[in-house]
């Protein structure tokens, strides 16, 4: 046997090994004195003279997770006797984080130049911090009644008075130093506002969610809400605030660009309240929903289920809708002063050409980007974000694809010009259409062909008489006439590119105009 077998027996013997209640009730009261006694002094306060300063916070913030560390570390959650006191530990945690955000963003808003928003944002944030004050309050008066009920003595704390100054002289220190110099501040500026318009897209659960019902809130959960979705995108915004920070800030590129200090601004408040709105939902799941919540709270509970759903929702999430649409504008703006020109040749959609798929889809990727990019076609130009000027080019794109339609007649049936009776014009029309489908000019999409009843009765030659049956045949869906017709997008780079992955996938349906699965790089279109 190894001679490290009985060392990790005796440690797993150790590990198995049961604590009695009163000696882990000591043990809670030694190392949670502090805890203890800032959860007292808080409890004894009237309504409205708590208030949630940082120092206060932090302490909270300290005491409830080193506490909730050594709960874990002997399995409170699992224990009929600790689980709630437990549970009362995180949810003080939980909300306390949740107050230290608010206080930030109380004291940092006006550096965040944040364009102006329906509601009034400063005043809903005093708000939100008193109210959470009281929230705070309510479970730390739960969190003494809890000790109590397993055993921990406090007769021996004396309740101290609560630290709330937070008093600090209003102002900055004077920015002195240099700009920074950096030489890639020309393609990070494009990078970070292509990722906010990403991350608007994505943010579609928060204007959603925003527009819900007070009544429905709960059933939201856990779509489109759920504290994974919404971590994911708390996180995306982090990066993007470390990215700003890490290329932009302190360069000259921001001290000559009023937007982008605007941008930043947008993607750190928006970043906060998703780490409110994080928390929030983190509890319901895991403290008051009936499907997925722990019994320990959800049957006792301490914090009103309404009120934390109205900061989640109402607050966090619809503050975050509104400034993720004004940071959207912002960011296009942006783009078309960054915007590098450009040229792309692009096949003509082989399906109809720009009907209302491939338009529509065309007119989504220059919407999203906010640029002018143009579409030339001989010499013509469309305005590519309007569909309904990509649907005009469809009139020239036909009318080159009849005149090349006759030429490819006259050179397999060369006698196309030539007058002949009713039945051999017919049977000109059908070798020619079968010799062109057989040739891969024109793609059949019905067969047998339902030919129109003027067949072989039209005046004019061959020539005339086939053009005009194709014409039918194509104007009801029957078949579409392939050239290797090519269009010019004219615009900024980035735009460019995605219109040309566009063009790679077919404009998003193939040769027969079934949908095809976008790639992920235009994953904003499949919104």
């Amino acid at each position: 046997m190894d001679r490290s077998t009985p060392s990790i027996s005796a440690a797993s013997t150790a590990d198995d090994a049961v604590i009695g209640d009163r000696e882990f009730c000591t043990l809670v009261q030694r190392r949670g004195e502090t805890l203890l006694e800032l959860s007292s002094g808080l409890a004894a306060m009237r309504a409205g003279e708590a208030l949630l300063t940082r120092p206060l916070v932090g302490r909270l913030l300290l005491e409830a997770g080193q506490m909730e560390t050594l709960l874990d570390e002997y399995g409170a959650h699992q224990n009929h006797c600790w689980s709630r006191f437990r549970a009362l530990v995180a949810s003080l945690k939980n909300f306390a984080r949740i107050g230290e955000v608010l206080a930030h963003m109380q004291r940092r808003l006006p550096s965040y130049r944040l364009l102006p928003v329906a509601g009034d944002f400063p005043t809903a944030t005093d708000e939100r911090l008193r109210r959470l004050t009281e929230v705070v309050a309510a479970v730390a008066a739960a969190l003494v009644e809890e000790a109590l009920a397993v055993g921990i003595e406090l007769p021996t704390i004396a309740p101290p008075p609560v630290c709330n100054d937070d008093a600090q002289p209003a102002g900055r220190l004077a920015r002195d130093r240099g700009d920074r110099i950096s030489s890639d501040t020309a393609t990070t500026v494009p990078r970070l506002a292509t990722e906010f318009l990403n991350l608007a897209v994505d943010g579609d659960l928060l204007r959603a969610a925003a527009q819900v019902a007070p009544e429905d809130h709960a059933a939201c959960f856990p779509d489109p809400v759920s504290e994974e979705r919404l971590r994911q995108l708390t996180f995306r915004f982090h990066n993007l605030q470390s990215l700003y920070d890490t290329h932009v800030a302190g360069t000259s590129s921001e001290s000559a660009d009023g937007d982008l200090p605007i941008l930043r601004g947008h993607a750190s408040v928006i970043y906060h309240l998703l780490e409110i709105a994080t928390d929030l939902a983190h509890y319901h799941e895991r403290h008051a929903n009936p499907r997925t919540a722990d019994a320990v709270l959800r049957e006792r509970p301490v914090v009103d289920t309404d009120a934390t759903m109205a900061t989640l929702f109402g607050y966090a999430m619809a503050f975050s809708s509104d400034y993720l649409a004004g940071g959207q504008r912002l960011c296009q703006g942006i783009l078309r002063r960054y915007a590098e020109p450009g040229r792309l040749d692009c096949p003509v959609p082989s399906y109809r050409g720009f009907h209302v798929r491939p338009s529509n889809l065309v007119a989504r990727i220059v919407a999203y980007y906010g640029s002018s990019v143009q579409m030339r076609l001989d010499d013509r130009l469309f305005d590519a974000a309007s569909p309904f000027e990509l649907f005009r080019a469809n009139e020239t794109i036909n009318a080159r694809k009849r005149r090349w339609l006759a030429s490819e007649i006259a050179r397999v049936h060369p006698d196309c010009a030539e007058f002949c009776a009713p039945q051999a014009v017919t049977a000109a029309v059908l070798a020619i259409v079968h010799r062109l489908a057989d040739e891969g000019k024109i793609m059949l999409y019905r067969q047998p062909l339902e030919f129109s009843d003027q067949l072989g009765r039209r005046q004019g030659s061959v020539l005339e008489n086939s053009v005009a049956e194709i014409a039918q045949l194509q104007a009801t869906g029957q078949l579409e006439i392939r050239t290797d017709l090519t269009v010019t997008f004219i615009g900024d780079r980035r735009v460019l590119a995605d219109l040309d992955l566009l063009a790679r996938c077919g404009y998003g349906e193939d040769a027969f105009g079934n949908n095809v699965v976008l790639p992920k790089a235009l994953s904003y279109l499949r919104r």
